[in-house]
């Protein structure tokens, strides 16, 4: 990397913040969010629900670690920019094969370091996600501003289609590209968890899935085949599977229709497990209504209390929308979780059909493993389903 040149990050409501470029020449616009995990920015980035955000991390040095193609997310990083405190001079990993500041130049995509991150979270928690400009091309402060406040706004943005597939695929466990290591077999072990006696086809739905969400299902005895954000519910019919799952992604769920149809079509038919967006689809097909959060909720650390068990979970989240809890009562939604930070839903099940919800990430990556066993209550509802105990 040679010497750095000057960058800016202007938001919508005046504020300017000067400091030095890194990844691409470029100038993005986009909604300007903050992430508190500790790790895992090459996850972050490469998290499809990032699409149209531009990314400040709270943790001070990044880029350390470097990057590593194996723990991408999707095939490419999805953010549109990165705010950091302090780029690493230095990679020390014997897994990376590129630093952070030639991934993202590879990619497109401009970031900014030495700048008050802290001050700009701090901003963020205060006056709400705001509209921004990053550039590493010498934009005055005027201009920056001026392309902040002209970006579209997240609310009732579609932006699933823009990283969805477009056609439905079988995801394999076999294949180099998608194995990291934890694909289980059936009939072996996998360190202590016991062998899956049994595999079941699941209709995955990709609103922007990370990969590890596939990878999951996989080694907790699903065989994944993905469909696109528009496919109908008589194509999923038409597949029979044994369940369905909705994933993550970005944008205003409010703004899916489409998807609000499909998945209305599907809840009296398969067993329904959805997490982030996924969760958010679900509240719309059940009746219910999301709304924008003052600032979201985003990085690995997010406390989550089962109000059915009593169980307190750590989480990794991602997400700027939320489920209105009184809104899904008529659809015969109940509310399961709660975030202890402000008391917004956090999960949901229906009281008679075999379906649920979290708002959170339960894949984790990256993230604590807390949420983990909801993979086998998925497993555990198909299997019943399946024998027609449910």
């Amino acid at each position: 990397m040679s010497s750095p040149k000057p960058a800016v990050l202007a938001l919508e409501d005046g504020s300017v913040y000067r400091g030095l470029a890194f990844g691409a020449d470029a100038t993005i616009a986009g909604e300007c969010v903050f992430n508190t995990s500790m790790t895992g920015y090459q996850e972050i980035l490469s998290d499809p629900s990032y699409f149209g955000q531009i990314v400040t991390m709270t943790a001070p040095q990044i880029g350390n670690y470097g990057i590593t193609a194996e723990d991408n997310e999707a095939l490419r990083p999805m953010a549109s920019g990165f705010v950091v405190r302090e780029l690493s001079p230095i990679v020390s990993n014997w897994r990376s094969t590129v630093s952070l500041h030639d991934y993202l130049a590879k990619h497109g995509i401009p970031g900014i370091s030495e700048v008050d991150t802290r001050a700009i979270t701090k901003k963020l928690r205060v006056d709400g996600a705001m509209k921004c400009c990053l550039s590493t091309l010498g934009l005055s402060d005027a201009e920056a501003i001026a392309q902040a406040k002209g970006w579209r706004d997240m609310a009732g943005s579609d932006y699933v289609q823009d990283v969805s597939c477009k056609e439905p695929y079988i995801w394999s466990a076999e294949d180099p590209a998608n194995y990291n290591g934890i694909y289980q077999p059936v009939g072996t072990t996998l360190g202590n968890l016991p062998p899956v006696p049994r595999r079941f086809r699941v209709a995955a739905f990709d609103f922007g899935a990370k990969h590890t969400i596939f990878r999951k299902l996989i080694r907790h005895g699903f065989d994944v085949q993905v469909f696109p954000s528009n496919a109908t519910a008589e194509q999923i019919k038409e597949h029979a599977p044994d369940g369905v799952f909705l994933s993550n992604g970005p944008g205003d769920p409010a703004a899916l229709a489409y998807v609000h149809k499909t998945v209305t079509g599907l809840v009296n038919d398969f067993p329904i497990f959805g997490i982030c967006l996924g969760h958010q689809m679900l509240t719309h097909a059940l009746g219910g209504t999301t709304y924008k959060l003052k600032f979201g909720h985003r990085g690995g650390n997010q406390p989550v209390k089962n109000l059915e068990t009593g169980r307190v979970s750590i989480t990794a989240q991602n997400h700027g929308f939320a489920t209105d809890p009184k809104s899904i009562e008529k659809g015969g939604g109940i509310v399961t979780e709660i975030n202890l930070n402000d008391n917004t839903v956090e999960g949901l099940r229906h009281k008679s059909l075999p379906i649920f919800s979290v708002q959170y990430h339960p894949e984790a990556a990256p993230g604590p493993n807390d949420a983990d066993p909801l993979f086998n209550d998925f497993y555990r509802l198909v299997e019943q389903r399946k024998a027609g105990k449910i």
